[in-house]
């Protein structure tokens, strides 16, 4: 059974850090037969990409929003994605999901070809 489960959401203050973690079981994360990535979701507004990380050659790819202060990795023996969130502003506050696709393509501009979900992590920034 394929399954992700995201963990490593809290509060923050404004300018801090939180890392999320995302551990697959039911499926490899390091091949070209899937993608990962992390969507997140605020309240009264649509499901967005942030980050994606491709299967085999592990290329990686940001929503402008979040480049260069997020960054998206894995650790293939633990088959855990990350995503290291830096300089946190209080518009990062969402819901954070990861999801995974098949095929090694990343796409973040629509939830579509992802039908593996995980149930979500709050992050809340916030002085």
């Amino acid at each position: 059974q394929v399954q992700l489960v995201e963990s490593g959401g809290g509060l923050v203050q404004p300018g801090g850090s939180l890392k999320l973690s995302c551990t697959a079981s039911g499926f490899t994360l390091n091949t070209e037969t899937n993608a990962i990535a992390w969507f997140r979701q605020a309240p009264g507004k649509e499901r967005e990409g942030v980050a994606c990380i491709s299967g085999a050659n592990g290329n990686t790819y940001y929503t402008g929003s979040v480049e260069g202060r997020f960054t998206v990795s894995r650790d293939n023996a633990k088959n855990t994605v990350y995503l290291q969130m830096n300089s946190l502003k209080p518009e990062d506050t969402a819901i954070y999901y990861c999801a995974q696709k098949r095929g090694e393509t990343c796409v973040i501009a629509t939830t579509w070809p992802y039908d593996t979900w995980g149930q979500g992590t709050q992050v809340t920034v916030s002085s």
